[in-house]
């Protein structure tokens, strides 16, 4: 007589269907954080040809920037995969749960990135390429890999990455860096910790479990939240600062200091009550998304 044999099976390592596989590898990418990228690439790209740029080169630019975007993502989340385990919020992101394996990760990322680069090469221009590139490289060795798990500036520095996407747009069209492109440059680099420390309270013990220093696990809530409005403060400034370059005008200048007093309101409301962190978070969203479509149509309707 044979004796029966018990397997036990993780559900996780079940077969998935090729749908599941491929929203498991878009899941890597992190969409939501390239269609973030986006939005302040085809803005810097209208205000450079100060006008539409060409439907094609929109197109090919954009296809680029999603390429090394999700590398970078991809690379980034075989990195923290330990972390990710631990928090609340990231434990069901593909590697986490099995849906992806390591290996396969970075092998996705690594083509990506460099598909991205090739593509941008071949289809816009060098100077575009190698921003995109940088900005990849950035991202996973120096945020992900260097500054991440050692210091409260994470954020801060490693934002830079994020604000690369301006310069691609800008040099797509022109092939050049100007002054106008280190502007916009600069407002996403400055949008970028309250973002993010706004999150940072939201998800205050998960950063903590995980050890991750971030400004409001190891400075506190009400320190973190002096940062949030003098940075917001910063960036409403270095807005204001783009028509002064000639590259907008009064439409983008209105709609920029309207949007910065709502901005900094929203800062002083989520200082009396910093359980409006994700609600401020929101609005940090909506500002960066509302100040860049100001951006672009104010060469388009007035050009």
């Amino acid at each position: 007589m044979t004796t029966p044999q018990i397997r036990i099976t993780d559900p996780r390592a079940l077969p998935a269907t090729f749908g599941q596989k491929a929203r498991a590898y878009v899941e890597l990418t992190k969409p939501r954080i390239i269609e973030l990228l986006l939005t302040t690439t085809l803005p810097a790209m209208v205000v450079a040809a100060g006008g539409w740029p060409g439907t094609w080169l929109v197109i090919a630019t954009l296809v680029g920037g999603t390429l090394s975007s999700g590398g970078a993502n991809a690379i980034n989340q075989v990195i923290d995969r330990d972390i990710d385990r631990v928090m609340a919020r990231t434990r069901r992101r593909p590697i986490p749960t099995g849906r992806v394996s390591e290996r396969a990760a970075i092998e996705f990322g690594l083509l990506l990135g460099v598909a991205g680069f090739a593509w941008l090469w071949a289809t816009v221009n060098l100077l575009a390429a190698l921003l995109s590139t940088a900005a990849l490289a950035f991202y996973v060795l120096v945020y992900s890999m260097a500054l991440k798990r050692s210091t409260t500036q994470n954020i801060v520095i490693g934002g830079a990455a994020g604000s690369v996407p301006t310069l691609v747009g800008w040099a797509a069209v022109t092939g050049t860096l100007a002054l106008p492109a280190w502007v916009m440059f600069a407002v996403v680099f400055f949008w970028t910790p309250p973002h993010f420390w706004a999150l940072a309270i939201r998800y205050r013990d998960d950063y903590a479990a995980a050890g991750v220093p971030m400004l409001p696990v190891v400075v506190g809530v009400e320190r973190a939240l002096d940062h949030i409005l003098a940075y917001s403060v910063v960036l409403v400034g270095v807005s204001l600062l783009l028509p002064a370059t000639g590259a907008v005008g009064w439409i983008y200048l209105t709609v920029a200091a309207g949007l910065g007093v709502w901005l900094v309101a929203g800062t002083w409301r989520l200082r009396r009550d910093p359980g409006e962190a994700m609600r401020f978070f929101g609005y940090s969203n909506v500002y960066l998304a509302v100040l860049f479509l100001a951006m672009a149509l104010d060469p388009l309707l007035l050009r």
